[in-house]
């Protein structure tokens, strides 16, 4: 199960872990990501790993959500 997230492609980041005494060793940053119901473009619903900052943004629309029209 690949880390990933499947609208904007966030993926984790590599870098150091440094003490206090200057060790340094090797660590990864992980995405936030969450299990969502999202509806496609044809109108079916599917389940997808999307990054908190996508579902922050609205970047895709939850299934039973409607518009508001004012």
């Amino acid at each position: 199960m690949s880390r990933v997230c499947e609208l904007c492609g966030k993926e984790p980041l590599s870098g150091h872990r440094i003490s206090h005494a200057h060790n340094v060793s090797n660590r990864r940053w992980m995405p936030n990501l969450q299990r969502v119901r999202v509806v496609t473009e044809n109108g079916t619903v599917k389940r997808m790993r999307v990054c908190t900052s996508c579902i922050r943004s609205e970047r895709f629309r939850k299934p039973g959500r409607t518009v508001k029209t004012d």
